[in-house]
């Protein structure tokens, strides 16, 4: 049955000129039939390429939305309306606009898992993968990071020639992680390689063997000549480089490690989307064209 449900996927795809996004943490019978799987600046790229007339997003709503920025004239899906992102929603507009007026010359860089109305109101737009490199390309010298603290700290730690400023917000996964639950699976793991997200917290990256994003940490556990690794992001990584890398072992850093948005959409959602069902991203159309340059700018710095 799973293999005709995608079959027919497959079928609709090019019957309704379709391209489908997923995210790396969908499970693998979803990017088995996505035209491009990756991680949020992934998708970026790839959306800003994008031809077909009708795209679907495999992920959370905060991503569908980019798509939509970057393909205005495009209809975009988001797979399961009720994925999102805790993260995404924690801070307000009304924040940042305050806190520009007393600071006006700060430069708000706002981590891409924002709302495209968080986004309207900041300068740029990084992800886990490019953050350093575009931080660093910014004139400003006074930078406001939102909302993740953990990765701010992160960039902070190597763009020391700048003054950062967080507010309180981060990923409720990644950031409940502790240095106890690190320690034991390396502990349980003694010849495994840690390898960490970013949006842990830093005396869970301190530990780790490397850091980086998603696609960045499964590129090193494919190119490395160690044959043991534990995972420290959301668990679906372990899965996909597990069957990517049979000769290899992997291990997840901790259980809790799981996003319950991003396990949401189902292979019957994607085929829904095809079919024409589904939720249809829409944005005001003043918040779109700020919030785009928010993007593009991203894009642009990113390289």
């Amino acid at each position: 049955m799973l293999r005709q449900i995608q079959d027919e996927i497959l079928r609709l795809k090019k019957e309704r000129d379709v391209t489908i996004l997923a995210h790396s943490y969908q499970s693998a019978d979803v990017t088995e039939v996505a035209d491009f799987v990756g991680d949020s600046y992934a998708l970026a790229q790839a959306a800003a390429k994008v031809k077909s007339e009708t795209v679907i997003l495999c992920g959370v709503r905060f991503m569908a939305e980019g798509v939509k920025l970057l393909c205005p004239d495009k209809r975009v899906f988001l797979s399961h309306g009720g994925a999102g992102c805790p993260m995404a929603e924690q801070l307000s507009p009304e924040e940042i606009r305050a806190y520009k007026r007393a600071h006006p010359d700060c430069t708000v860089v706002a981590y891409i898992n924002t709302t495209a109305a968080l986004k309207a109101e900041c300068d740029v737009c990084v992800t886990s993968s490019s953050a350093v490199k575009i931080v660093s390309a910014l004139p400003g010298k006074e930078i406001l990071f939102i909302p993740d603290r953990n990765l701010g700290a992160y960039v902070a730690a190597r763009v020391p020639d700048k003054t950062f400023t967080f507010m309180d917000g981060g990923c409720p996964i990644h950031g409940a992680v502790g240095r106890e639950e690190a320690l034991a699976a390396k502990a349980a793991h003694p010849d495994a390689l840690l390898l960490v997200h970013p949006e842990c917290p830093p005396d869970v990256c301190s530990l780790s063997d490397f850091v980086g994003s998603t696609t960045d940490i499964m590129r090193y556990a494919k190119d490395s000549s160690a044959g043991e690794f534990i995972i420290g992001t959301e668990n679906a990584i372990v899965a996909h480089l597990q069957m990517q890398c049979p000769q290899k072992t992997f291990y997840p850093m901790s259980k809790h490690l799981i996003c319950a948005d991003m396990r949401l959409t189902t292979l019957s959602d994607v085929l829904n989307c095809a079919k024409g069902a589904g939720e249809e991203i829409t944005l005001d159309p003043d918040t779109a064209i700020k919030a785009r340059r928010c993007i593009e700018e991203m894009i642009r710095l990113g390289g």
